[in-house]
């Protein structure tokens, strides 16, 4: 496939996401966010919709974000990590999320009315052309969608012109230990999983000191990403399959055939063919802006 066509598939697959009813309220939801660093407290502080299950860590939890602050999140999803940067930088600062996919927009946006937070915005946009002026963000934070871009050099060109003197980086993402297996590597359905399309460690550093940055530093942060796992059946696209249900049309719900796989439905089958965590990392990555 094109680039563009692997970029349309990842906005067709995560729209459908969006369109689910997944949220906190689902356990195995619920379960993956704690897996992955966030607390009982800040998953029940924000929306319930705003979490989907789709985190590889916790990038607010080491930010460091300050009250005043401008804080950028890219790929913002559903809004998890903007409203829980917006906690942090307070009514006189703001939280800024970034998404290429419409129906993620208007979630988010529809999470945002239902926390009454006025210090948020939500744009639709690519992270490869991002809409904001030069040195106008004071910290990124990004959670498992770096991995799904295609020109990586490009975001990682844009982070930097968007970062004011000074400003820091603190994403969490995949990283790969090691080259994965070429029938794995070619598996579409394990790049809109997160895994496919991932930078190895090495690469990633590399990317960011030549887009500009130092004291870049990433730590794998041994998370198990079978965690993942824990969300499968509950994956249809408008409800979580009946517990106990082994009729396959029941546990596809309207998501068509068994074929037609989600985000989760993917991951979970990368998971059942291989030790995903020999190949890759749940990585957290931070670099400053001289």
């Amino acid at each position: 496939m094109t680039k563009d066509a692997i970029t349309d598939l990842v906005r067709l697959k995560y729209g459908a996401v969006a369109k689910s009813t997944l949220s906190s309220t689902d356990e195995g939801v619920f379960a993956v966010a704690e897996a992955f660093g966030y607390s009982p407290e800040e998953i029940s502080s924000i929306p319930a919709g705003a979490n989907m299950g789709l985190s590889c860590g916790n990038p607010t939890a080491t930010a460091s974000l300050k009250a005043g602050e401008v804080v950028l999140d890219l790929g913002s999803g559903g809004g998890l990590d903007v409203f829980l940067a917006a906690q942090k930088v307070g009514p006189t600062g703001k939280a800024i999320g970034v998404d290429m996919t419409p129906e993620m927009i208007e979630r988010a946006r529809k999470n945002a009315q239902e926390a009454n937070l006025e210090n948020v915005e939500f744009i639709q946009a690519t992270l490869d052309k991002l809409p904001l002026g030069d040195g106008s963000v004071d910290c990124i934070i990004s959670n498992c969608v770096i991995n799904l871009t295609e020109d990586k050099d490009a975001v990682f060109r844009e982070m930097h012109r968007v970062l004011r003197p000074g400003g820091r980086v603190a994403v969490s993402d995949i990283a790969l230990k090691k080259l994965l297996p070429p029938e794995l590597a070619a598996d579409l359905m394990a790049y809109v999983g997160c895994i496919a399309g991932a930078l190895s460690i090495e690469e990633f550093d590399r990317g960011l000191r030549e887009a500009g940055f130092e004291a870049v530093h990433i730590v794998d942060s041994h998370s198990d990403l079978n965690a993942y796992a824990l969300v499968d059946g509950q994956s249809g696209c408008c409800t979580p399959a009946m517990e106990g249900s082994t009729n396959e049309g029941e546990r596809s719900g309207c998501c068509g055939s068994a074929s037609e796989e989600t985000v989760h439905q993917g991951i979970s089958s990368s998971l059942h063919k291989y030790d995903i965590n020999a190949y890759a990392a749940s990585v957290q990555v931070f670099a400053l802006k001289p």
